[in-house]
């Protein structure tokens, strides 16, 4: 960075916190906007007269275009500046929030939350970059911490406020939202943050890598949402997709690799730490996304919760998160990372076994307690990692290698996600088969509801429904078996990072 840059002093006192506040507030509302229209497409679809297949593309365009523009950060930030790309992408995530809301037609809705996507991909890494820089070096961990847990809080905090705004308002408002929030955010950043504004370079504009980066990553992302749906590699479209990305990504890294000014710095991977740091980021955000998904889906599905009840069951993993955040903060440079970050993931894996004793007789407690839990072991986990892998880096590849850690987090979360609803419904068919076949007082259940004033047909069904629950918790444990073993796999990887050098301060953009 340059002498100018340095020159500027951090924030401190009232000006540090309401800074901090909003950038991390600017992450919050990014993220959130992953997961917020989840639970709302019955309400979309409904409201724009189209089916609740179709209006799974309101989820799958933003995914598609954020997983496409975080990579990008470490250029446009070296291109416009960071506080100032940092500021347009706001402006653009609050325009396109709002035309999402007034859209009255699927077509108009997709391209806006393209755009959407496209703005507010950047967010999560510039965010995570002007922290570090506003807090004094001493401090740089307290930023991560801030970071970190608005990055873990938002993706569960989605599906309950879009339910709860869905139920009691109307679908738009999950957009409308935005706009207050991005406006107290831009209003603060212009005050305060402007003057930690980075060097610009004018390079050259990397055309052909966008282009590999648009298709490899469009055509994965395409092929994990609509495969479950088309029954994966049996449809000739989605293998189309994997051939598409698997080619595209191959020629991607081939060209960024020989190109003097890459659109993505994949030569950050030169570093052991950055990494193994990101390969652990890439399985237990997978594992920890896939409990996040499916935990909900089971309590609505399979309990019977409302989607309200399963937004408060799920939203209890927030209070310990919250309140651990700053001792997983005050570790960073006093300990080996490699410690915190593979008890914190390993405390996640026993969270998961806990969920795997899960029935469909479990009471409100037994079902939030592991929620409850988790949050203990999750900043250790995200804080940590995320000081191990960038620590490994130089100052000047901060933001690129954040933007690369945001896009395998962003990437790997659908990974996550697709992985658990498959592998949850086909061992719930497995299971269910097995039930039917060693299906012990059949006769005398069908006996005993009919004595009590139902029908065969009546009977027969309330039998069904208790197999089909029964099978689906079955998978569902099976798959809380597996994110374990995914867990435990991120852990050990860890070890095989160096220990970092020096505190905090290394992972500094100053």
């Amino acid at each position: 960075m340059s002498a100018a840059l340095d020159e500027v002093q951090p924030l401190s006192g009232w000006k540090l916190y309401l800074a901090g506040f909003a950038l991390a507030l600017a992450n919050f509302v990014v993220v959130l906007d992953v997961t917020i229209a989840n639970v709302s497409v019955p309400h979309i679809a409904g409201g724009l007269a189209i089916s609740p297949t179709q209006g799974t593309w309101v989820i799958t365009s933003y995914s598609v275009a954020d997983a496409i523009s975080v990579p990008l950060t470490g250029w446009l930030a070296a291109r416009f500046g960071t506080v100032r790309w940092f500021m347009l992408s706001l402006i653009g995530f609050g325009l396109f929030s709002f035309l999402c809301g007034v859209s009255r037609s699927l077509e108009t809705l997709v391209v806006f939350r393209i755009l959407q996507g496209l703005s507010g991909g950047p967010l999560m890494p510039l965010t995570q970059a002007l922290l570090i820089r506003i807090f004094p070096k001493h401090m740089t961990a307290a930023a991560m911490g801030l970071w970190a847990m608005t990055t873990v809080c938002a993706p569960i905090a989605g599906p309950i406020l879009g339910g709860t705004i869905s139920d009691n308002w109307s679908w738009p408002w999950i957009f409308f939202i935005n706009l207050p929030i991005v406006g107290f955010c831009i209003f603060i950043a212009h005050r305060m943050v402007k003057p930690f504004e980075t060097p610009t370079a004018r390079t050259g504009i990397d055309i052909v890598g966008l282009i590999l980066l648009v298709v490899w990553v469009g055509a994965f992302q395409l092929m994990l949402d609509t495969g479950r749906e088309n029954d994966w590699f049996r449809s000739s479209f989605v293998i189309a997709m994997a051939v598409t990305a698997v080619i595209g990504f191959a020629a991607f890294v081939i060209w960024e690799l020989g190109e003097a000014n890459p659109i993505v710095d994949i030569r950050v991977f030169r570093h052991l730490g950055f990494t193994i740091g990101t390969v652990a980021v890439a399985l237990g955000f997978g594992a920890f996304f896939a409990s996040v998904v499916l935990t909900p889906l089971w309590l609505q599905q399979v309990v019977g919760y409302s989607a309200t009840e399963a937004g408060y069951a799920t939203a209890f993993v927030g209070v310990f998160a919250v309140i651990m955040a700053p001792f997983a903060a005050r570790l960073v440079g006093k300990i080996d990372l490699r410690i915190s970050v593979c008890a914190g993931i390993s405390w996640l894996a026993a969270m998961s076994l806990l969920r795997a004793g899960w029935t469909t007789d479990s009471d409100f407690w037994q079902l939030a307690m592991p929620q409850l839990l988790q949050g203990i072991g999750m900043p250790f986990f995200f804080i940590g990692l995320t000081a191990l892998a960038l620590a490994a880096v130089k100052p000047s590849e901060t933001t690129s290698a954040a933007g690369i850690m945001s896009f395998v987090r962003t990437l790997c979360g659908a990974v996550g996600t697709a992985m658990a609803t498959t592998a949850w419904d086909n061992a719930s068919r497995v299971s269910r088969s097995d039930m039917v076949g060693r299906l012990n007082g059949a006769d005398a259940t069908m006996n005993s509801l009919m004595a009590k004033g139902m029908s065969s047909d009546q009977a027969r069904a309330v039998l069904d429904r208790l197999v089909d629950a029964q099978s689906a918790t079955v998978g569902a444990v099976q798959v809380f078996f597996y994110a374990f073993a995914v867990f435990m796999v991120a852990a050990g990887i860890v070890w095989l990072a160096p220990k970092a050098k020096g505190s905090a301060a290394a992972m500094s953009a100053h």
